[in-house]
């Protein structure tokens, strides 16, 4: 019996033939790599991590622990000399919950009025010097930029949240509830009335945070 003759592969048909197994492959390494993400995050390879396991991990890790301030990046946000494992950093940045200073570091807008006021007070206030983080009770622990949100007490027992607050270097900020939301507005009702720190001139609209000049919220009385 003759023995069937096929016709030789042409460069371009060699071409398309190894273009279509690279494919393949693709598809096989796509799926593969699929797979491991799923299966990494259902737990399979180890301890499934989780925003609750996480936040457990600060409770643990700051609520009523001492640490060291190693920068003040602003009237309301400081780091601490501490390696923050959720960022995996050498510091832990801080956001301190219930108080808005003005801002004098975000990109793209400009220095505001007592905001370099409200960041040297603290930095004279706790740069270098050993603070104790209190987290706020059935709240996340951090905000949406990874930032720990915490209230720091002093060394001498008062705390910094509120202090920004009484001395007039920052807002009792109503955006957010927590338990001594009514105190801080009772306090910024005090140090407007008193004139002291930013409120020296008053209120005037252009110097007020967006949220008091757009009248979602009320300055206290």
């Amino acid at each position: 019996m003759a023995k069937r003759r096929y016709p030789k592969a042409t460069p371009s048909f060699r071409r398309g033939r190894s273009l279509a197994r690279r494919g393949l492959w693709g598809v096989v390494a796509v799926a593969v790599l699929a797979g491991l993400v799923a299966g990494d995050r259902l737990g399979l390879f180890g301890t499934k991590s989780t925003p609750s396991a996480s936040a457990a991990a600060d409770w643990e890790t700051y609520d009523g622990k001492t640490f060291v301030v190693s920068r003040v990046v602003d009237g309301d946000t400081i780091d601490l000399a501490h390696f923050d494992s959720v960022n995996n950093k050498k510091t832990t940045r801080v956001r301190l919950w219930g108080v808005d200073t003005p801002e004098t570091v975000q990109p793209n807008t400009p220095v505001e009025w007592f905001g370099p006021e409200a960041s040297a007070f603290v930095k004279d206030t706790v740069q270098g010097r050993q603070v104790r983080i209190e987290l706020e009770p059935n709240k996340k622990p951090r905000d949406k930029y990874n930032r720990l949100l915490a209230w720091v007490v002093l060394e001498d027992g008062r705390l910094l949240n509120a202090e920004l607050i009484s001395q007039g270097y920052g807002y009792a900020d109503p955006r957010f509830d927590h338990h001594r939301k009514a105190e801080f507005a009772k306090r910024q009702a005090q140090a407007m009335h008193a004139r002291i720190g930013l409120w020296q001139h008053g209120a005037p609209p252009k110097d007020l945070p967006e949220y008091y000049r757009n009248g979602r919220h009320k300055l206290p009385k």
